[in-house]
C-alpha cells in the first residue's frame, strides 16, 4: 500500500539556503535538503486502485504556476514542539491549488484532510524537546533568508510508511501552466 501526498519541490538555490538553518538544537532530526517540499495535501496510505484514482484526478488540475515566498523559522507543536519549519507566505495562488486538491481528492471519496493547511517546508522533525530550546535556535538563527521561488509542477509523492521522512520517490508530475 503505498502512502501519498500531493507536493511542491523545492529548487536547489532556495533549498541551500534553507539548509544553512541546520543544527543547533539536540532532539532534532534534519530533513535532507533534496526531500524538502511544500505539502499540499496529505493522502496517506491507499490501495494501488485509489492510487491510481488520485493520479487521474490529478490530471485534470490546470494552473498557472504558483510563486512561493518564505516569510521565517517556526515550529509545529506549541508547548510539545515537533518540528521546526520555514513559513511559507499563503498567497492566494498557493491557496486555491491546495483547496482544489482537497476539493477533487474527497470527490473521489477520500476522506477530508485534519489539519488546516499552514504551507511550510518541514526543516526538522523534533523528539523530546522543550519550548525553551525551540526559542533559543529560533532566536540564533535570526531571520531566515531564502530565495523565493516559482513552481513550475506539483507533484504525487510516495514515502515510506511509518517513519515520517525521506526519501520521498516522485510518483508523477503535473505541470503549472
Amino acid at each position: 500500500m503505498p502512502r501519498l501526498f500531493t507536493g511542491l519541490e523545492v529548487p536547489a538555490a532556495s533549498a541551500a539556503a534553507l539548509a544553512s538553518a541546520r543544527g543547533g538544537i539536540y532532539g532534532a532530526r534534519w530533513i535532507e535538503p533534496s526531500d524538502y517540499h511544500v505539502t499540499l495535501r496529505f493522502i496517506g496510505d491507499v490501495d494501488l486502485r485509489a492510487a491510481r484514482d488520485v493520479a487521474e484526478t490529478l490530471a485534470g488540475i490546470r494552473r498557472r504556476p504558483v510563486r512561493i515566498s518564505f516569510e521565517g523559522l517556526s515550529w509545529f507543536g506549541a508547548d510539545k514542539p515537533r518540528a521546526i519549519v520555514a513559513k511559507i507566505k499563503p498567497a492566494a495562488p498557493l491557496i486555491e491549488l491546495q483547496s482544489e486538491h482537497e476539493r477533487l481528492l474527497r470527490r473521489i471519496g477520500l476522506a477530508p484532510d485534519a489539519r488546516n493547511f499552514t504551507p511550510h517546508v518541514t526543516l526538522a522533525r523534533l523528539r523530546s524537546v522543550s519550548p525553551a530550546a525551540v526559542a533559543d535556535y529560533l532566536s540564533a538563527r535570526g531571520a531566515l533568508v531564502a530565495p523565493p521561488f516559482e513552481a513550475p509542477r506539483f507533484v504525487l509523492y510516495s514515502a515510506r510508511d511509518s517513519v515520517g521522512g525521506g526519501p520521498y520517490v516522485v510518483e508523477a508530475a503535473y505541470p503549472l501552466l
